[in-house]
C-alpha cells in the first residue's frame, strides 16, 4: 500500500472525534459507567459485546495503530468479499501480544515484556453486523473475532502518543485500581479517538485495564 494511500486511509480513520458533535456521531462499543473513582478522569466500565476486525503487525508500539490500520482500513473501505464499505467506528484499540508457542492453548491478548509477540490492532465493527453477516477480509492477516462482555477499569487522557506519556497514565491507573482493591485480570488496552492533525490537547487516549 502507497504511503499516499494509507495518509487517506488514516485521514478518513482519524477524523473521529476532531469536533465533539462529530465523535458523538460515529458509533463505539456500548458500555455503562459502574463507579467513577476519580472526576472526568478514572472510572470502571462494563463493556456489552461486540465484534472486531484484528491484524497483529511487529510494532514498535509507537507505530502499531498506523502500521494496523494500513491492514484494517483496507478491509473497511472495501478490500473484502463483496467489495463492501463498513462505516467507521472509535475508537482503535491496540494491545500487546504474547510470543507464539508451538502446541499451547489458544493465543491470547496477554502481553510480555516490550510486545516482543506484536501488537493486536483491533477495529470495533458497527452493532448491525454479526460474524454471519460481516463480509470475508481478502487479506488473511485481518481476522474477525467476537469480544465478550467485560468490565474495565478505564483512564482517559490528552496528548500525543509518546511511551512516557502512556506509561505515566498506565501507572496512575494501576495505583488507583490497588488502591480500590480492583482486580486486574488481563493486559492493557490502548484506545485512541483522533487523527493526527488534532491539536495535542484535544486528542482523547484511554487505557484500559480488564478487572474481575
Amino acid at each position: 500500500m502507497s504511503r499516499s494511500t494509507l495518509a487517506v486511509l488514516l485521514g478518513a480513520a482519524f477524523t473521529l472525534g476532531a469536533a465533539a458533535p462529530a465523535a458523538q456521531a460515529i458509533e463505539q462499543p456500548r458500555f455503562r459507567v459502574e463507579q467513577v473513582l476519580v472526576a472526568d478522569s478514572i472510572e470502571v466500565r462494563r463493556y456489552e459485546p461486540y465484534i472486531v476486525a484484528e491484524v497483529v503487525v511487529p510494532g514498535p508500539a509507537e507505530q502499531a495503530g498506523n502500521q494496523g490500520f494500513s491492514f484494517l482500513g483496507g478491509y473497511i473501505f472495501g478490500r473484502n468479499k463483496g467489495d463492501r464499505k463498513i462505516a467507521m467506528t472509535a475508537p482503535v484499540t491496540q494491545s500487546a501480544q504474547p510470543v507464539k508457542i508451538e502446541m499451547t492453548a489458544p493465543v491470547t491478548q496477554n502481553a510480555v515484556a516490550g510486545g516482543k509477540g506484536g501488537f493486536a490492532v483491533q477495529f470495533m465493527m458497527p452493532s448491525s453486523f454479526t460474524m454471519e453477516t460481516l463480509p470475508e477480509p481478502l487479506d488473511p492477516r485481518v481476522t474477525l473475532k467476537p469480544v465478550a462482555e467485560q468490565r474495565v477499569v478505564a483512564i482517559t487522557y490528552s496528548g500525543t502518543w509518546t511511551q512516557s506519556n502512556y506509561e505515566e497514565h498506565l501507572q496512575k491507573l494501576r495505583d488507583t485500581a490497588q488502591r480500590q482493591g480492583l482486580q486486574v485480570d488481563g493486559e492493557p488496552v490502548y484506545a485512541r479517538y483522533n487523527g493526527p492533525w488534532v491539536p495535542w490537547f484535544m486528542r482523547k487516549n484511554e487505557i484500559w485495564l480488564p478487572i474481575r
